[in-house]
């Protein structure tokens, strides 16, 4: 089966710690990268995990506070050192084209590959291909947030191998029958794509969900989800203070997943606080069992 799986780069929230870094994650969908959220040191994470940084062709920024962003100038930067040519598309609220445009022209720097801007002002799917698509979720933060969610496109069905020669199945007809279609043998009988084939795999999800307050706004639309990354900046004993700054506890954040009927929560964007996060994990997993910590490096497979 094609890779469908998560690597956190930064766990953290708007403060680092000694080892715990800002925001970042690459979803890795059939060896195709996306970075979501890049935060300081993003790039010297790709590094230090081994995750080739130019397979990305798609960044998205969930909003414009800097622990989500402040790692893009030096990393498109890198790209280009690189020697980068194709174009790369980044999704954020508006401003960040004319961030990035300020911090070129004050340092009469220039990319050689072309950089695309998709402003995100809704919910709205902003990507779509043959294999997967990408939809924001609308979060309720200090500043306009989003969150994103990674849909894969159904797979074709499984050709079974031995059933080829059986039936001299022509190169030209496999498609047809990973479609779906039957087949009319030879001797003019109809052979059932049932008998040809077996069921594909079935589609997989991410749901990513920056910074917000509790709310239950966007339960509909990760409902089901395979795999749901939310924020948890406090334990319960800082409810006042997660609404003060618009964030969620770790409770909040299980409550979320439990609702939406989500299969696994990973929980990150830890405040620097906590220097253990045992307790967060703790309070989580009492609204929701199947819940994990975000842990840096970690790799977590749907």
């Amino acid at each position: 089966m094609h890779p469908f799986d998560l690597t956190i780069l930064g766990c953290s929230s708007a403060t680092p710690t000694s080892s715990r870094n800002p925001t970042a994650q690459i979803l890795n969908q059939h060896e195709r990268y996306f970075l979501i959220d890049c935060g300081e040191a993003t790039q010297i994470q790709l590094r230090r995990f081994k995750l080739k940084m130019q397979r990305i062709d798609h960044i998205f920024i969930s909003h414009l506070h800097g622990d989500h962003y402040l790692g893009l100038p030096g990393l498109l930067g890198s790209m280009h050192l690189l020697g980068r040519e194709k174009e790369l598309h980044i999704y954020s609220p508006p401003g960040l084209e004319e961030i990035i445009a300020i911090n070129h022209h004050y340092s009469k720097s220039h990319l050689n590959y072309k950089l695309v801007f998709h402003a995100i002002e809704s919910q709205a799917r902003i990507l779509e291909d043959d294999k997967m698509s990408v939809d924001t979720i609308p979060m309720n933060h200090r500043i306009p947030c989003y969150g994103f969610l990674f849909r894969e496109k159904p797979n074709l069905r499984n050709i079974i191998k031995e059933k080829i020669e059986q039936y001299s199945i022509q190169v030209q007809d496999i498609p047809a029958i990973k479609e779906g279609k039957d087949i009319v043998s030879a001797e003019g009988k109809t052979i059932s794509n049932a008998e040809l084939t077996t069921d594909p795999a079935p589609p997989r999800s991410y749901a990513y969900c920056s910074d917000t307050i509790y709310n239950e706004s966007y339960i509909g639309q990760i409902k089901d989800a395979d795999m749901l990354y939310h924020e948890a900046t406090f334990g319960s004993e800082m409810i006042d203070r997660a609404k003060e700054t618009y964030h969620c506890t770790a409770k909040e954040a299980a409550t979320i997943a439990l609702k939406a009927n989500v299969k696994r929560l990973i929980i990150g964007h830890y405040s620097a606080r906590y220097r253990d996060l045992s307790p967060l994990l703790a309070e989580a997993k009492e609204v929701f069992a199947n819940t994990v910590l975000a842990i840096e490096g970690e790799k977590y497979s749907v």
